[in-house]
């Protein structure tokens, strides 16, 4: 066969013949029509073929970034972004938006300090301050937007308000901005939250009723789908639950959760919020379920339990605290301790700045029985960070005290200088000290309060409270004349009835006629002229009377009763079954007959034959020695049990008695 002949090669087409490339006027023209469709792919493509042409063309560059950003492509627009650093181009804002969008806030806040001050790059900051819980911050910044024409300023300004712990604030803030609650959905909302803050549970359970029904209204106006709507208003739904946990109502709160769940429509934030309430409402039941729901929350791809990505920027570090928190305590409710460890381990990265890994970490120690290295753990974390070393030291405190080391516990509270002069951390104190035998000790704790409030400005003052505690405790251990001073300037000081009454008690342990003069201070009781205390003084005392209705009784009806003379009980004679002659009754009858037979004193059982003990059955049978059987015959009340014990045992046991027992009784038996 001949060979083919090759193809000839096809000659490079002319220059002139190629289609020319477009100008740069018909590019910018192109990329102006995919801006406003809003095709953004096309607007990146377009761009790169601007830059291809002219490189380092500033509005081909904008466009791109933009671009990519509204696409969602965060990490190609911060490439393009730090490709472009060497030319004359300020991108420094699109810098910050794309850190702070994949979570590098640090660096975002860092990127705005040379930026001019003006509403968007504050706008900016304050959504970073916010995301790093740096809420003062965050407040002080929407202030100085408030003139901005700046679109949910007052929704947002409401949220930073309550994160900042300032809620009380939210009613006069709204009112200087002349805006209703009612004026939105999501501020209604907002502010509902607030009144949650301040423990108005039935307002913020109604504010957020209507929430809903606005935001339905409003939504439906819109054309949204009703599983959408159902999203956007999943967060309402959610915070209504929590209000129905708040006022008690666990049961309904527990099924408006599990109906969330179960719908799936919700955002993921209010789904994790959803499951982590749902889990605090079950506590310890149902730990499984519990653990599958929160399986749903973590990042697919990883075996430790890890919050999804995407998740873990929309929840608030408080939130993702708890979750991680709440996941913990099922693993040490299941006995699931090294994966409680494994997830204790990762904690210190994921929250470097919270207390909440150490707390964790000591929780686990102390369910593995180790509190002492829980109280260790807890100290050591106290020095080295000592701004955070209050809920350390009541930690250690709450540890120590329940495995009873009173005077670690004592120790640990106080060194919390804050607290030292309340009277819950004073009566601790105090019973701390008296349970480790430290009297002088608990007495310099109250008169230490004491002094405190004695020269505090405060309008909630305590001093009577402390005062009134450190006399009982003064006459508990025998110091009546201290108390009685106590007792003696509280009446000075603020008066008081109770302060009058302990004070004549204190008193007459020491000076009787000082007590009574005391004594005639006090108002006297309605009533307690008739009572002639002396005769009352001779009685035997009270006696307790069963609850019954009080009848006023006249003077005659009551001489009436005095003179009536208790009824005699009629007597009856005995009836007796027929065919009976009390006269001759006959022989008494067995006092044991109502007794079983075998129970009977003159029970005599029948005698056995000897052959009885040989085994018929299969091997291993059990066969009972001869002292068994004796004693089954003497006491036949327990024979039930000692067979069941002996059946119980040749079951785990091999039965070596019975062989030679059969022998034996055949070779009686031949002779």
């Amino acid at each position: 066969m001949a060979p083919k002949p090759k193809d000839k090669p096809k000659s490079p087409a002319s220059p002139a013949a190629a289609a020319p490339p477009p100008s740069i006027e018909d590019l910018f023209t192109s990329l102006n029509r995919h801006i406003e469709r809003s095709e953004f792919k096309l607007v990146v493509k377009v761009a790169e073929q601007v830059l291809s042409i002219a490189p380092g063309d500033e509005d081909a560059i904008r466009c791109k970034v933009v671009a990519l950003i509204k696409g969602d492509n965060i990490d190609a627009a911060l490439s393009t972004i730090q490709s472009s650093q060497k030319l004359p181009i300020d991108l420094g804002f699109f810098k910050a938006y794309c850190l702070y969008r994949l979570n590098r806030l640090d660096e975002a806040l860092e990127s705005l300090k040379n930026q001019e001050r003006n509403s968007a790059t504050m706008l900016i900051e304050s959504q970073i301050l916010y995301r790093l819980g740096k809420m003062d911050a965050c407040v002080d910044v929407y202030h100085l937007l408030q003139k901005s024409n700046i679109e949910s300023f007052e929704i947002n300004l409401v949220a930073s308000l309550i994160s900042a712990g300032r809620a009380s604030e939210v009613r006069r803030t709204l009112e200087s901005l002349r805006i209703t609650p009612n004026s939105s959905f999501e501020l209604a909302y907002n502010v509902a939250c607030s009144l949650i803050e301040d423990n108005k549970y039935a307002d913020a359970e109604q504010l957020l009723l209507a929430a809903r029904r606005i935001g339905q209204e409003t939504l439906t106006d819109e054309s949204l789908a009703e599983d959408e709507i159902g999203a956007e208003l999943a967060p309402i739904a959610v915070q209504l639950a929590y209000v129905e946990q708040l006022l008690g109502r666990t049961q309904e709160a527990a099924g408006s959760y599990t109906e969330i769940i179960n719908q799936n429509l919700a955002d993921e934030s209010s789904l994790a919020v959803a499951i982590s309430n749902l889990i605090a409402v079950k506590g310890p039941k149902d730990i499984s379920d519990s653990l599958k729901k929160l399986d749903r929350l973590k990042e697919k791809e990883s075996q430790n339990f890890q919050l999804a990505h995407a998740l873990d920027l929309k929840l608030s570090p408080k939130q993702r605290e708890t979750i991680y928190a709440n996941r913990l305590l099922l693993l040490l409710h299941a006995n699931k301790i090294d994966q409680a460890w494994e997830l204790v381990a990762a904690l210190p990265d994921i929250f470097p700045d919270s207390v909440m890994p150490v707390l964790l970490q000591a929780a686990v120690l102390v369910r593995e029985n180790k509190a002492g290295k829980a109280e260790e753990l807890l100290a050591q974390f106290a020095e080295k960070f000592p701004e955070k070393s209050k809920i350390a030291f009541l930690s250690r405190a709450q540890v120590a005290a329940a495995v009873g080391h009173v005077q670690i516990a004592a120790e640990s509270l106080a060194k919390i200088p804050d607290i030292q002069h309340m009277p819950a951390t004073v009566a601790t104190l105090v019973t701390l000290k008296e349970r480790a035998g430290d009297i002088n000790g608990a007495g310099s704790v109250l008169e230490s309060a004491i002094k405190w409030w004695s020269n505090a400005m405060t309008e909630d003052n305590k001093l009577g409270i402390i005062m009134q505690e450190a006399a009982s405790f003064k006459l508990r251990h025998g110091k009546e004349e201290d108390a009685a001073c106590l007792y003696e300037e509280l009446v000075k000081n603020q008066g008081g009835i109770e302060a009058l009454v302990g004070l004549v008690r204190t008193v007459a342990h020491v000076n009787v006629d000082k007590a009574e003069a005391y004594e005639k201070q006090l108002k006297p009781l309605p009533g307690l002229k008739e009572v002639d205390v002396d005769s009352l003084e001779k009685t035997s005392g009270a006696k307790q009377v069963d609850e019954a209705p009080h009848v006023e009784l006249t003077g005659a009806q009551d001489e009436s009763k005095i003179k009536e003379k208790p009824k005699k009980k009629r007597k009856r004679k005995p009836r007796y079954p027929k065919g009976f002659d009390p006269a001759n009754p006959g022989p008494t009858p067995d006092p044991e007959r109502w007794l079983p037979k075998r129970e009977r004193s003159s029970y005599r059982p029948k005698r056995k034959d000897k052959r009885a003990a040989q085994v018929r059955g299969s091997q291993g049978a059990v066969v009972r020695e001869k002292s068994e059987v004796g004693a089954t015959a003497t006491n036949p009340s327990i024979s039930s049990k000692s067979s069941q014990a002996t059946s119980s045992k040749g079951a785990s046991q091999p039965a070596e008695s019975s062989k030679p027992s059969s022998k034996s009784s055949r070779k009686k038996s031949r002779k």
